[in-house]
């Protein structure tokens, strides 16, 4: 408990630089757009973020898990403490496949989600880059987690390692053979796996919401193999957010309050 913010940052750093090194080795796609330029955008409003997030959030959900051990349905059954912390994990990566879903399908939450898919490109850095207002909603909806669920302390720690790691990782221009791919993403998401979910297509964007783990997309229906122009001629991003000067430090903040939706929401679609 003492450790976790050391953990969690070496765990960072080390993932981050890993898949960043697999991109200049092996990229999988051609930038459209300034490395540089998105590369300061992306990193800085994940450094607001986190800014904004500690600051207001002092008991986040590790801490809150720990000082709450009386609360929560695990602890109101027996089970061995491995087996706490793999339910815990689970049950943690399917409420944030379900707040992924909520996200594409409110139109007002979907104001805030845009600015992470309005990337032109997509690489490690766009896996940390969601808006400081979002990345508040989604620890307010984790610590609610925890007090529901009263997971073990590894669990919450083990979790958010794994959903920075994975993030980082598939959100990644990495090359991967496709008979690996294919294996992999039995087991974790892949980056070819989610690189349809940022497909400037609305089918294709309202797919793949998985992060973690690729079952619940299975189970619930939202799994797409591969993108209708392959991965080498799609198109990132969203069709109302073109232009690589607006995209900028500055009007990412405002993107949700004065950019345009679209028709991407599901629920507006089906409307």
């Amino acid at each position: 408990m003492n450790n976790e913010a050391s953990i969690r940052l070496i765990a960072f750093l080390g993932i981050f630089a890993a898949v960043a090194a697999w991109e200049s080795m092996s990229p999988r796609r051609q930038l459209t757009t300034s490395k540089a330029s998105r590369w300061f955008s992306n990193i800085s409003i994940t450094l607001i973020g986190t800014a904004i997030v500690r600051s207001l959030f002092p008991l986040l959900a590790v801490t809150f898990a720990a000082n709450k051990t009386s609360l929560g349905l695990l602890n109101l059954i027996s089970l061995p403490y491995f087996v706490k912390v793999l339910i815990g994990v689970l049950a943690f990566d399917l409420i944030i496949y379900g707040q992924h879903v909520m996200f594409h399908s409110v139109p007002l939450l979907w104001r805030l989600h845009m600015m992470h898919h309005a990337d032109l490109d997509i690489d490690v850095t766009t896996g940390l880059r969601f808006h400081p207002i979002e990345v508040m909603l989604s620890m307010g909806i984790k610590i609610a987690a925890v007090v529901v669920i009263g997971p073990p302390v590894p669990a919450v720690i083990l979790f958010e390692i794994l959903l920075n790691g994975t993030s980082m990782f598939n959100h990644g221009n990495i090359r991967i053979p496709l008979d690996v791919d294919r294996l992999i993403r039995l087991i974790i998401v892949t980056p070819d796996m989610h690189r349809v979910h940022h497909s400037v297509i609305i089918k294709e964007t309202n797919s793949n919401f998985g992060f973690n783990f690729p079952l619940w997309d299975r189970v619930f229906g939202t799994y797409r193999d591969q993108p209708a122009a392959g991965h080498d001629n799609m198109t990132i991003g969203l069709s109302q957010f073109r232009d690589e000067k607006k995209l900028t430090l500055p009007w990412l903040l405002v993107l949700p309050f004065i950019g345009k939706p679209g028709t991407y929401p599901i629920i507006r679609k089906r409307l």
